[in-house]
């Protein structure tokens, strides 16, 4: 079976969960904490996708590979972030939103961005980001809005879903390119953790820098360092735009090594600040 027909549906599962916990008052911290919510983006949408360049580059990775880091760096934050912001007693809130923000604002920068790297059809991938990534959210936004305790037993299951699918899609890439993994696996071992250490590096370096709180700092770190990868490895994979599962390879390994190095910081943050 192709991957295709497993990576599109569960993308448009998570994005309907992530609907299912925004409401539209997320929207407005841009007006309440502006400074901490675009000291987010910058550090998501600008910065990161630049670490990707200069460690694409640096390690001199070969054209499949070098697509795919900017493929992941140029995605939106992931979902998860918003579980492992709580864990962490970062700023929830502030989570969410950088994530929703996040995940409309790269329907533009992710064409634009990723335009420099490859030649791709823009109009598909913009298509394909409407129906599954905008439509689901707004679709989860407006079940919620309708009926509020059906969608929050809804978002509580599916979020136990969210970590064991990714891990599925990070195994069914695996397993399809198992051949050049095995051939680059060391490379891009360090390539991705060092994406995911130098993103939370940044996000809390960028937080510091804005004065930001001790929260809002803890989820900065822990939002530039974790982006969707599932929609990098729909986007790689479908059809439609790029069709080519090697560019989802980064990804693959990106996806695994976020969700180590990320639980990681997390136990060492509620140990260190039990209380805070």
């Amino acid at each position: 079976m192709s991957s295709v027909l497993i990576v599109l549906p569960i993308l448009t599962i998570l994005m309907f969960d992530l609907g299912l916990g925004l409401k539209t008052s997320d929207f407005g911290l841009i007006f309440k904490r502006p400074k901490a919510l675009l000291t987010g983006l910058l550090g998501q949408i600008i910065f990161l996708p630049a670490l990707a360049f200069i460690l694409a580059t640096f390690f001199g990775l070969k054209n499949e590979l070098f697509v795919g880091l900017m493929l992941i760096a140029c995605c939106p934050g992931g979902s998860s972030s918003n579980i492992f912001t709580g864990i962490a007693k970062g700023d929830v809130a502030l989570s969410v939103s950088l994530t929703a923000f996040s995940s409309l604002i790269t329907m533009i920068t992710l064409p634009l961005l990723m335009g420099q790297s490859v030649e791709m059809p823009v109009s598909n991938l913009v298509i394909q980001n409407l129906v599954l990534v905008l439509m689901p959210i707004i679709i989860g936004m407006a079940l919620r809005k309708l009926k509020p305790e059906f969608s929050a037993t809804l978002h509580h299951w599916i979020s136990r879903f969210a970590f064991p699918a990714l891990m599925f899609l990070a195994a069914v890439f695996f397993i399809v390119n198992i051949d050049i993994i095995r051939e680059y696996f060391s490379q891009l071992f360090i390539v991705a953790s060092l994406l995911v250490v130098l993103g939370m590096l940044c996000g809390g370096s960028l937080g510091i820098v804005a004065r930001l709180s001790h929260r809002e700092v803890r989820t900065l770190v822990i939002e530039v360092g974790m982006q969707n990868a599932a929609q990098a490895m729909a986007l790689a994979a479908s059809p439609f735009v790029f069709n080519n599962s090697g560019y989802a390879i980064p990804a693959t390994v990106y996806a695994l090594m976020m969700n180590i190095i990320l639980l990681i910081y997390v136990v060492v943050v509620k140990r260190v600040n039990p209380d805070s």
